[in-house]
C-alpha cells in the first residue's frame, strides 16, 4: 500500500529521534516515543505497539552497519503519523501469512489491524520510510 498522503499542519508539534539500528534502540524508540505521547496527553496502547513493530523492523530487517534509523511522531487532527527511517531502501516490508505455530512474521499484521493506514516511501537514496497513521479517537 504505497501511497503519498497530503499533510495538515501538526495539530501538538513533532517528536524525532535518531537511534542505533540494534534491538536497545528500537526498545528506546517505543520508550521515547511512549513518553511523548503520555506528555501529549495521547492515548498509548494501539501506537505503542505500532511504533514497537516499526521500530524493530527498522533494527532487524533495515540494518546497515555504522547506519541509524529515525523515527517521526506528528499529530494531524485526530490522527497520529509514525515515520521511522532506515536506510535499507532495497528490502520493503513484506507482510506475510504465518503458519500459527510461527514465531515471527505477524508485526506487519498487527500494524495493518491498528493503523488507519501504512504504507513505504523512497528517498533519499538508500534511505526508505515505512509509515502508519493510528487513529487517536473511536473508529
Amino acid at each position: 500500500m504505497n501511497r503519498k498522503i497530503t499533510q495538515p499542519r501538526a495539530r501538538t508539534g513533532q517528536f524525532a529521534v535518531q537511534l542505533s539500528a540494534t534491538r536497545r534502540g528500537a526498545r528506546l524508540a517505543r520508550l521515547l516515543a511512549t513518553e511523548q505521547l503520555r506528555s501529549w496527553g495521547l492515548p498509548l496502547e494501539d501506537a505503542s505497539l505500532v511504533i514497537g513493530e516499526l521500530a524493530t523492523n527498522a533494527a532487524l530487517h533495515g540494518y546497515v552497519p555504522g547506519r541509524d534509523f529515525r523515527i517521526v511522531l506528528s499529530v494531524y487532527d485526530d490522527v497520529l503519523r509514525i515515520e521511522v527511517a532506515d536506510t535499507r531502501g532495497d528490502r520493503l516490508p513484506e507482510k506475510r501469512d504465518p503458519d500459527a505455530d510461527s514465531e515471527g512474521g505477524r508485526g506487519l499484521l498487527l500494524v495493518e489491524a491498528l493503523s488507519v493506514r501504512w504504507g513505504t516511501e523512497h528517498g533519499p537514496f538508500p534511505r526508505k520510510t515505512v509509515w502508519a497513521e493510528v487513529a487517536l479517537t473511536g473508529s
